[in-house]
């Protein structure tokens, strides 16, 4: 039978084991890593003190795992909001094929300064159709305050069975409202592409992008191929949670031509550092573009953006987008359970950090709260009636990206007729 020491000592081996990982993924030198790994075994000792005296002095009884668990998720918990320790439970959660087995609200979140947040809902999804926005923060899931909360233990919560409810009590930051809504949850699919179409009265093609998922970039191509020959190209990324990276990189090929920098990684390990390039031969346009971003647009949708924006192949036009540009590596470990850590972040072509710093537009336009209940009033119309799919609302972002369009169409004609003019021989 081992002692209560010898037990804490058994499981904090483990725990060195796995700060030994984390150490890994560190650029460090020889010298550098045993003085870490000789002040790391002095502070496991004082590791083995403590939870030595919480076995035996606590008011109830506390497995050692328990309180080893427990402390790793408190140390990955402090480094940063998307880094985590899983339990054997919760990682075999995270790698299960979920489809048809859950409910889901149709969300996309993060933590940020602490608070569980909401990047973007989907169009059509149940939070959509309730109302929640972009920015929201969650406070309390069911009753219960989310303070502390991880990424993946906020997920759990949300998910449930398909037609089952959960309420959400959120803060609205645009409003300072504090909101009690309950949401139904259903099987979410969502559908890449929307509102592919020629906007009225004009010839500039306007293709939204819901999220970045398998064949998103085909979907584009074709959507913009069948629309001839346009005037220009309006690429709505606005409330785009993100998605695929690697989908991210083939919508930038369309969009900004062959072998350029779309997006690189940069972490403390060499194998953490990767550029990504376009293969494309050439780019599907040569129209001005304008792309929409605002504060739900994350991840893949910066991505594209930030490679349009850096090689100057567009108008960044909206607010600034939500800025996460972070990379996570998983590494299983020897007890079932997992380490989920950033190891990377993101970067665009010119370097501009995208975590918490996000794509700043070149032309800022902001929407009125009017402007947003007519969109969502809109949106709304048009799932309750499919027929309207063919009308777009336009909103006064979507107007501004218009008139770009149009006074660049009419610079580049007056520039051509110029250039014709001056190789005209004279008399």
């Amino acid at each position: 039978m081992k002692s209560i020491r010898e037990n804490i000592l058994y499981y904090g081996f483990l725990f060195l084991i796995l700060l030994g990982i984390t150490l890994a993924f560190g650029n460090q030198t020889k010298n550098n890593l045993a003085d870490t790994k000789n002040e790391l075994y002095e502070k496991l000792h004082l590791f083995a003190d403590v939870l030595t005296i919480v076995k035996k002095n606590y008011v109830k009884d506390v497995s050692s795992k328990d309180l080893i668990y427990g402390a790793l998720s408190g140390a990955l918990h402090s480094l940063d909001a998307h880094s985590q320790f899983m339990d054997p439970v919760m990682y075999k959660a995270m790698k299960v094929d979920t489809e048809g087995h859950f409910g889901g609200l149709g969300i996309e979140i993060t933590i940020r300064e602490g608070i569980l947040t909401v990047i973007s809902p989907m169009e059509g999804t149940p939070a959509f159709n309730q109302g929640v926005k972009s920015g929201d923060k969650i406070l309390k899931i069911d009753d219960k305050s989310t303070e502390n909360i991880t990424l993946m233990e906020a997920v759990k919560q949300l998910r449930g069975i398909i037609g089952t409810k959960v309420k959400v009590t959120i803060l609205r930051p645009s409003t300072k409202e504090f909101l009690d809504i309950e949401i139904t949850r259903a099987d979410i699919q969502v559908h890449a592409i929307r509102d592919a179409q020629i906007l009225p009265d004009t010839s500039i093609g306007y293709v939204r992008i819901l999220h970045f998922q398998e064949d998103t970039s085909e979907e584009l191509e074709s959507a913009i191929k069948s629309f001839g020959e346009i005037e220009g190209l309006v690429l709505d990324l606005r409330n785009n949670p993100g998605g695929l990276l690697q989908e991210a990189v083939r919508v930038s090929e369309l969009l900004v031509g062959k072998e350029r920098l779309v997006v690189y990684t940069e972490g403390r390990v060499p194998d953490q550092n990767a550029k990504y390039y376009s293969k494309r031969e050439e780019k599907i346009i040569d129209c001005p573009l304008v792309v929409l971003v605002n504060n739900g647009s994350a991840s893949a949708s910066e991505i594209v953006a930030g490679a349009v924006q850096d090689w100057k192949e567009g108008i960044i036009l909206g607010v600034k987008s939500f800025g996460k540009g972070s990379v996570q590596s998983v590494v299983p470990l020897s007890d079932g359970s997992a380490l989920r850590l950033t190891t990377a972040r993101y970067f665009t072509p010119k370097g501009q950090v995208i975590h918490g710093k996000g794509i700043i537009p070149d032309v800022e336009k902001v929407l009125t709260k009017e402007d947003e209940e007519a969109i969502l009033k809109h949106r709304l119309e048009r799932i309750d009636n499919p027929e309207k799919t063919e009308t777009l609302f336009i909103d006064s972002q979507l107007s501004s990206a218009m008139d770009l369009i149009k006074g660049i169409s009419v610079f580049l004609d007056k520039k051509e007729v110029a250039e014709v003019a001056e190789e005209e021989p004279a008399a």
